[in-house]
């Protein structure tokens, strides 16, 4: 399974962002996915995810509200949309999938099985 992450770039602060991400390879409604983040000196962390089934839940800490995730299974991806974005946002996202039986969401980077290789946002005030 590969996973293509794109969309990211230079936008200004209350901007917004729509980024993508492609899987190739296995069956797509398999996967649970997510979108990780990972700003200078800090540790990935969880921005969202998706399940099969097509719900989702963010992390509360700094989402509240302003982020978006779908899915289109028939056209294997996944979308993170992000308003009202802060310099706090900047980062390398990083896509993920998880193949799972199941219809929940998993949080902990750990949990996935596969990864993009990560589109830049940048925030500027």
């Amino acid at each position: 399974v590969q996973l293509q992450a794109f969309g990211g770039g230079l936008v200004q602060a209350g901007g917004f962002l729509r980024l993508s991400c492609a899987a190739s390879g296995g069956t797509f409604s398999n996967y649970v996915m997510a979108w990780f983040r990972q700003a200078p000196g800090k540790e990935r962390e969880f921005v969202g995810g998706v399940t099969r089934s097509g719900d989702s839940i963010f992390n509360s800490a700094f989402v509240k509200g302003r982020f978006t995730i779908s899915r289109d299974n028939a056209r294997s991806t996944v979308y993170l949309q992000m308003n009202s974005l802060k310099p706090e946002d900047t980062a390398v996202y990083y896509c993920a999938a998880k193949v799972s039986s199941d219809n929940m969401i998993y949080t902990a980077r750990g949990d996935y099985d596969y990864w993009g290789q990560g589109t830049l946002v940048t925030v500027s005030s």
